[in-house]
């Protein structure tokens, strides 16, 4: 069996359809001891942004529970372009069954989803990301958004065309330039991060990011005397308060100690996308 980071990774979820959407389109899966988390906010007509994202986060899910079951693992002694090229190919293939849904269902046609999705395993976290969901570190007193939104208010920004003031109150929040199962070919975005006792990650889609400030979500996640669970639901509560025009979804990760022995996320993303 893999090692277990549930001793060192603490993991909460909430997520909500807003005031306004009838449904909920967002999926979130979140699994401490193999140190996984997965936010996907769908799109699409009827209920089919629904079916993309929770495609998406069960299909994920299901190879990394399966992978953890039968694998001991090996310690992972470090991160380079290869793994990121194995991660790439394992989405593409999630891509691939998301696209072709599309195209052979009617009821689904159109559909797609982002993803923003952190894996943990020694002492660092890979970070795979397509469209504007997002992830956000806490350390100490300082929030820093991890990701880089794949969206046209994005790239009118970094331009130059508008200033970020500008876009909170833009009508063309929903366009994504990269997105799972919309295109045949997928083109994810993935960093490694080194991790620290004591952070806070936050995992969140648009829905709560054009409701709140990045220094609210600040503090709030600073918040002393706050359980974990309790700040996952407020922060989707705050959203609401200002309006809730979208779903809300967050998934909460404190790094509670550190996790540098044999966690095996080398051999398993190879045994995954090998």
């Amino acid at each position: 069996m893999a090692a277990d980071l549930s001793q060192a990774l603490e993991m909460a979820l909430s997520s909500d359809p807003g005031l306004v959407r009838p449904h909920n389109e967002d999926s979130l899966y979140a699994n401490a001891a193999l140190g996984v988390a997965v936010v996907a906010d769908g799109m699409g007509g009827y209920n089919a942004g629904e079916v993309a994202s929770g495609m998406a986060t069960s299909l994920l899910g299901a190879e990394l529970e399966k992978l953890a079951a039968g694998h001991s693992g090996g310690r992972r002694k470090g991160r380079n372009p290869r793994d990121h090229e194995r991660l790439i190919r394992g989405i593409g293939r999630v891509n691939g069954v998301i696209y072709d849904t599309a195209l052979n269902q009617p009821q689904c046609a159109g559909m797609g989803t982002t993803l923003v999705m952190a894996l943990f395993g020694d002492d660092g976290m890979t970070v795979a990301h397509l469209g504007d969901s997002r992830l956000y570190r806490l350390r100490g007193d300082g929030l820093q958004q991890i990701t880089h939104d794949h969206s046209l208010l994005q790239e009118q920004i970094d331009s130059g065309l508008i200033s970020p003031e500008e876009a909170r109150l833009s009508r063309n929040k929903n366009l994504v330039t990269r997105a799972l199962g919309v295109d045949p070919d997928v083109d994810p975005e993935i960093r490694d991060y080194d991790v620290l006792a004591g952070d806070i990650y936050l995992l969140c889609t648009d829905g709560l990011t054009d409701m709140l400030d990045d220094p609210e979500i600040a503090m709030m996640l600073s918040a002393p005397s706050t359980s974990l669970d309790d700040c996952a639901v407020r922060l989707v509560a705050a959203a609401n308060e200002r309006g809730g025009r979208d779903n809300i979804s967050v998934i909460l990760v404190k790094v509670k100690r550190a996790f540098p022995a044999n966690r095996g996320w080398l051999a398993r993303l190879r045994a995954w996308f090998g």
